[in-house]
């Protein structure tokens, strides 16, 4: 299967793109994310020492697999490469996308942050090196606290200039997923709601409502 259509299926089978994060622990976390049906992981750990890193996604690529997910990690390309990863995910002060590229090969995905209309109109020269791109943040977040919210017209440029599958991320709850939904991005992020959620597959559920009534 090639990274677009790896892409696609879990992009069928649930639109929730999973991060790591907040308080609770890595590896139950994920397995309750994966439980609730969402099938992208994406490790974002940076705090911790690179071993610890290095187990821990050891373990969540065997979890990830046991559940045809996908397994995406933040940053570090070295990671990616030494887990055997499915992605890694590179931010605009990351090595440029191309350089990225030639390191981790042709087979593993290339998700790329954007953040302005330049930076969509970058992404653009990079179609058919990278395979998706993050939007964000939509709103405010506690995630990154100093970074200005885009808003939803973001994701309305978005999908006009770019070509490649886009996340929305950045502020995402229950409360306002109907209204990111009918943007139509092809995925959400909802790091904290997930994360810090008591229910993880209720907390699923409902950002689903909102993409079922406009899909």
């Amino acid at each position: 299967m090639n990274r677009k259509d790896k892409l696609t299926a879990v992009m069928n089978a649930c639109p929730i793109y999973g991060i790591t994060g907040g308080t609770r622990d890595v590896v139950p976390l994920v397995k309750d994310m994966l439980s609730a049906g969402i099938r992208i992981i994406q490790y974002r750990e940076k705090g911790k020492t690179p071993i610890l890193r290095y187990q821990e996604a050891m373990i969540l690529r065997r979890l990830t697999s046991n559940y045809h997910a996908l397994l995406i990690i933040d940053d570090y390309v070295n990671l990616a490469l030494a887990v055997h990863a499915d992605g890694v995910h590179i931010g605009q002060a990351d090595l440029p996308p191309n350089t990225v590229r030639r390191i981790v090969g042709p087979n593993m995905l290339i998700g790329w942050s954007t953040h302005s209309i330049s930076d969509l109109k970058a992404a653009n020269r990079y179609i058919g090196v990278i395979d998706y791109i993050g939007v964000g943040p939509i709103f405010s977040t506690q995630t990154k606290p100093n970074a200005n919210p885009v808003g939803i017209s973001y994701i309305y440029w978005a999908k006009q200039f770019s070509k490649a599958p886009i996340v929305a991320i950045g502020g995402i709850k229950t409360t306002n997923a109907d209204t990111v939904w009918q943007a139509h991005p092809d995925f959400i992020c909802a790091v904290s709601e997930i994360t810090e959620s008591d229910n993880i597959q209720n907390t699923v559920y409902e950002l689903m409502t909102g993409y079922s009534r406009v899909r």
